[in-house]
């Protein structure tokens, strides 16, 4: 019996290949956006240090009165977020890393927050 690939499997294989591709600098570092069935994350990476720089996610305390926390708004405002603490450490411009999701819903609405609070990709 075959075994079928799960989306989940699928989703990581695709992003194993863009991260041959992408890495984050000291400079310009990585943005990477994680989904999961209940939340939404983003970080920014420091992929030469293996460092984390900035985070923001909807467990945030006061993202918790949200009506949801997995919609397009929820995302909205974990892109704002990112692109708050990521000015606050003096970054400017990113590199993308949709981490193997489609580039729809709610992580072009995280990436079109960011980019209207001023981070550059």
């Amino acid at each position: 019996m075959i075994k079928k690939a799960s989306k989940n499997s699928l989703r990581q294989g695709k992003h194993n290949r863009i991260r041959r591709k992408i890495s984050g600098t000291g400079e310009i570092p990585r943005l990477c956006v994680y989904k999961s069935l209940n939340h939404i994350y983003a970080q920014i990476i420091d992929d030469q240090k293996g460092i984390t720089l900035a985070t923001a996610s909807t467990l945030e305390k006061d993202l918790k009165d949200l009506p949801s926390r997995t919609n397009i708004d929820a995302a909205k405002e974990v892109g704002m977020r990112i692109a708050q603490k990521a000015q606050e450490k003096g970054i400017t411009e990113v590199v993308f890393d949709r981490s193997g999701y489609k580039y729809h819903g709610c992580v072009a609405a995280l990436a079109d927050a960011a980019r209207e609070k001023g981070l550059q990709f």
